[in-house]
């Protein structure tokens, strides 16, 4: 063994790499049964700059399937799109995204 190495530890390896190191996160909005529909749309064009088509297509999600993805990266961003939605009054939570 070398003077100033261990046992066992292979130095190089590149966390860049490893499959843990960028794991994706997503932030999911809920269905409520307070907000209307119209202000949950406004609420994603305004916070997230989506084209209306696209607002509006999430806010149906929610309304008609419960819940929707927003977005998707890294989980301290997902973590402040969650606290934001939170801030508009929405129901948000944010997940691992599966693989």
């Amino acid at each position: 063994m070398m003077a100033g190495t261990l046992p066992g530890i292979d130095e190089h390896v590149d966390i860049r790499k490893s499959p843990n190191a960028a794991k994706p996160w997503q932030t999911v909005v809920w269905d409520d049964p307070v907000n209307l529909m119209s202000y949950v749309s406004y609420v994603f064009r305004s916070y997230f700059g989506f084209p209306r088509e696209t607002a509006e297509r999430l806010m149906l999600a929610v309304h008609n399937d419960g819940h929707a993805i927003v977005a998707e990266g890294a989980r301290e961003q997902m973590e402040l799109h969650a606290q934001a939605m939170h801030d508009y009054g929405l129901w948000a939570t944010v997940r691992e995204a599966p693989r």
